[in-house]
C-alpha cells in the first residue's frame, strides 16, 4: 500500500483532531478500541485520511466484542435495517431486507483498474486508474455525512497462519459491520498480529450521507452510483452505492479472490472459488479435497454433506474459497480465509443440507427471506408447504401478494462456521490442511459426465478452463443461460485469466507431479428428455466422494475414455441405490457427438485470450479433438 502517491485527499486533520472525533463517538456504541491500541502508523495515517474525505460524525473501531455486536444489532432494530428472529426458535438471529435494487453481485460495476488493461484482461471491466479515482474522490467526498465510520479489523484465515492475510475495511453501514464478525476473524486480535505489518485497505460507503433533518432509510443505498473498483498494483479495494453482499463485505469475494488471486501470482499461490473438505473412510483413513463450482451450483451442500453410505465422513473446512500454497513437503496445503458461510438460502432444506439447516438455528442473520407468523423465516424449497401468512421479503403478505416469491431468489445467511456440526477439527488450525483432489464442475444438463478423472495436471487444469454453467440468480442477468465460467473464477479472477491458466500451469514445475492434488471433473445435473435430474439427489454424491478418495491411490478399475477416466461397471458404490440402468449409463458415458461440439466452442471462446492463451492448454484442445476422432 503506497499512502504517498495521494489516492486520497491530503491529509488536513492533526492527530488531536483524530483524537476529538474518535472520543466523541455515539453513545449507542459503548464498546470499541482505544486509539492507544492502534500502532500501526500507516493505518492511523489511513483512518485520519479517509476521514478528511468521508466526513463522518464520528469514528468507531471495532473490537469484535459480543458487547459490540449487541449494542450495533441493537441499534439496527431502531433503524428498522434488522427484525430479531423469535429468540426461542432462532437465538441471536435477525432478518434483514434490502433495496430491491440491491440484491446480488454488480458485474457490470465491477472494476480491475490495473494501470495497464490488457492486465486486467477480456473478462473484467477495466477503467484508467487515475479517472477511476478521480470519479471515486467526487463519490466519497462527504458520503459518511451524518453516519458513523466504522473501522473493522479483520484476518483472512486463522491469526497467524503463514497462508493468512490482514485486511482493514472502512464502511459507514453497521449491516456490514455485524456480517464482518461473522464471515472473519475481526477484532483487537487482528491488530495484535498486524502491529507495524502491511494491511489491504477496503474503503466502503453506502453513498447516501445524511443531512440534518433528514431521515435514514431501513437499507441505504446509492443504486445510480455502484462501483465495485480492484487496483491490484496497489491491493485496495473501494465500494460505493451497494451494501449487499460481496459488493459491501469487501473480505469476501473483493479480498479473497480478486486482489489475493493477484498476490497468488506474483507470490506463487493460489485464491480459489472453492470449497475445501475432509473425507473419511470406515477404516479411519482421512483426505481433504477442494472443489470449484460457479455461484450456486452447490458448493455448500457438498461442503457439508451427509453420505449415504456407512461409516463415510464429511466433514466442513470451507464452504466457498480456499487459499493454497505448496510447503516444505512439496504438498499443495490450504486454508479457508473465512470464519463464516454466505450460503445461497432458497432450495437449503433439511432434505438437501440438514447441517446447514443445523448450523443456522442460532447466531445468524438472513437477507432477504420470508417472516412467517411465528417470528421465524422461510423460504422455497426450505419445506413442501408455504406457512400461512408469511411476509415475503419485499415486506408484503404472501396471501396478498401470489405472484411474489417469499425469498429472493439470491437470498442469503450470515452464520459461523464454527456453529456447523460437521465442521472439521483442522478448520482453524494455521497450518491448513494438505489437498489430496481438485474438483471442477458446473451445472450442465447435457455431455458432462457425473464424473471423470484428468490423465495429468496439465488436462487438469485444461478441465479447469473448460468450466461452464448455466446462470444462477447470484448475480445479476438471465437465469439459465450457459455461460463459460473458467475455474468458477470468471467474475473474480483479478487479472487477465490468460494469465491465470499459466500460473496453475506453473505447478508442476514447483514440485513433485506426483504430490500434487488429482484433478477431477464432476457434474450432478445432468437431465433426461422430460428434464428430469439422472442422478437421484445430492446426499447420493457421497458415491461420488468414495470413487474419487480410492481413485487418488488407484485403487477402483477405471476406464480411460478420449475425455478422462470413468468409472467402470463396477466403480460407484451403487449399494442399496435405485437408479434406473439407462440414466446411470448416460452419466458415465461419453458424448462423442455432444463433445465434438464442445470443442469447436471452447476453440471458439479460447480466442479471447489472444497470445497469452498458453500453448499447452491449445494442445491439450487439439489432442481431445483428435481422441474423439478415433473414438
Amino acid at each position: 500500500m503506497d499512502l504517498k502517491k495521494g489516492f486520497f485527499l491530503k491529509l488536513k486533520s492533526s492527530f488531536l483532531m483524530f483524537t476529538f472525533f474518535f472520543c466523541m463517538q455515539s453513545g449507542a456504541l459503548q464498546a470499541g478500541l482505544n486509539l492507544e491500541q492502534l500502532k500501526n502508523k500507516e493505518l492511523i495515517r489511513w483512518i485520519l485520511q479517509v476521514e478528511q474525505l468521508c466526513k463522518p460524525d464520528c469514528i468507531h473501531i471495532c473490537d469484535g466484542s459480543d458487547e459490540e455486536f449487541k449494542d450495533l444489532t441493537a441499534q439496527m432494530v431502531k433503524t428498522n435495517t434488522l427484525i430479531p428472529l423469535n429468540g426461542e426458535l432462532r437465538p441471536n438471529s435477525f432478518l434483514s431486507r434490502s433495496c430491491e435494487e440491491d440484491v446480488a453481485r454488480v458485474e457490470d460495476r465491477t472494476f480491475i483498474c490495473s494501470m495497464n488493461q490488457r492486465d486486467a484482461g477480456p473478462t473484467n471491466n477495466w477503467k484508467e486508474p487515475a479517472k477511476m479515482r478521480k470519479q471515486l474522490l467526487e463519490l466519497f467526498e462527504g458520503s459518511m455525512r451524518g453516519r458513523t465510520m466504522y473501522v473493522i479489523p479483520f484476518s483472512m484465515g486463522p491469526l497467524g497462519s503463514s497462508i493468512s492475510h490482514i485486511g482493514i475495511q472502512i464502511t459507514d453501514s453497521p449491516y456490514v459491520v455485524a456480517s464482518m464478525r461473522i464471515m472473519t476473524r475481526m477484532g483487537k486480535e487482528v491488530l495484535n498480529v498486524l502491529e507495524n505489518n502491511s494491511f489491504i485497505p477496503c474503503l466502503h460507503s453506502v453513498g447516501v450521507p445524511l443531512d440534518k433533518g433528514m431521515v435514514d432509510k431501513p437499507w441505504p443505498c446509492n443504486p445510480e452510483n455502484k462501483y465495485i473498483v480492484h487496483f491490484p498494483e496497489t491491493k485496495e479495494i473501494w465500494s460505493f452505492g451497494s451494501g449487499y453482499g460481496g459488493n459491501a463485505l469487501l473480505a469476501k469475494k473483493c479480498f479473497a479472490l480478486r486482489i489475493a488471486s493477484k498476490m497468488g501470482q506474483e507470490e506463487g499461490w493460489l485464491a480459489e472459488h472453492m470449497l475445501i473438505m475432509g473425507i473419511e473412510n470406515p477404516q479411519g483413513e482421512k483426505k481433504y479435497f477442494a472443489a470449484a463450482f460457479p455461484s450456486a451450483c452447490g458448493k455448500t451442500n457438498l461442503a457439508m454433506l451427509k453420505s449415504a453410505l456407512p461409516g463415510w465422513k464429511i466433514t466442513l473446512v470451507g464452504d466457498d474459497i480456499a487459499w493454497m500454497k505448496i510447503k516444505e513437503d512439496g504438498r499443495l496445503w490450504a486454508i479457508n480465509p473465512e470464519a463464516g458461510m454466505f450460503g445461497v438460502a432458497v432450495g437449503t432444506s433439511y432434505a438437501s443440507n440438514p447441517n446447514a439447516m443445523d448450523t443456522i438455528k442460532k447466531d445468524t442473520i438472513f437477507t432477504n427471506v420470508g417472516l412467517t407468523k411465528e417470528g421465524d423465516v422461510w423460504w422455497e424449497g426450505m419445506s413442501k408447504d408455504t406457512p400461512l401468512n408469511c411476509i415475503n421479503w419485499l415486506g408484503n403478505n404472501s396471501s396478498d401478494c401470489l405472484k411474489e416469491n417469499i425469498a429472493h431468489a439470491n437470498a442469503r445467511f450470515a452464520t459461523p462456521i464454527s456453529g456447523c456440526p460437521c465442521v472439521d477439527p483442522s478448520f482453524d488450525d494455521p497450518r491448513g490442511v494438505p489437498i489430496s483432489a481438485i474438483l471442477f464442475g458446473g451445472r450442465r444438463s447435457s455431455v458432462i459426465p457425473l464424473v471423470m478423472q484428468s490423465t495429468s495436471w496439465q488436462h487438469g487444469v485444461f478441465l479447469g478452463t473448460t468450466v461452464s454453467s448455466e446462470t444462477t440468480a447470484a448475480a445479476n442477468g438471465a437465469v439459465g443461460k450457459l455461460r463459460h465460467d473458467p475455474f468458477a473464477m470468471l467474475p473474480f479472477c483479478g487479472y487477465h485469466m490468460g494469465d491465470y491458466f499459466a500460473h496453475w500451469l506453473s505447478f508442476s514445475n514447483k514440485t513433485d507431479e506426483s504430490l500434487l492434488p488429482k484433478i477431477f471433473y464432476v457434474n450432478w445435473f445432468m437431465k433426461d428428455e422430460n428434464s428430469q435430474f439422472r442422478w437421484p439427489g445430492f446426499r447420493e454424491n457421497g458415491r461420488v466422494m468414495k470413487w474419487i478418495f480410492e481413485r487418488i491411490d488407484l485403487k477402483p478399475n477405471a476406464i480411460k475414455t478420449p475425455i478422462g477416466y470413468l468409472p467402470d461397471e463396477q466403480g460407484l458404490d451403487l449399494t442399496h441405490l435405485s437408479i434406473c440402468p439407462k440414466n446411470l449409463a448416460n452419466l458415465l458415458s461419453v458424448d462423442v457427438m455432444g463433445w465434438q461440439d464442445e470443442v469447436k466452442e471452447l476453440r471458439e471462446y479460447y480466442k479471447i485470450f489472444e497470445d497469452k492463451m498458453p500453448q499447452k492448454i491449445l494442445e491439450e484442445l487439439d489432442a481431445l479433438e483428435e481422441r474423439l476422432k478415433k473414438n
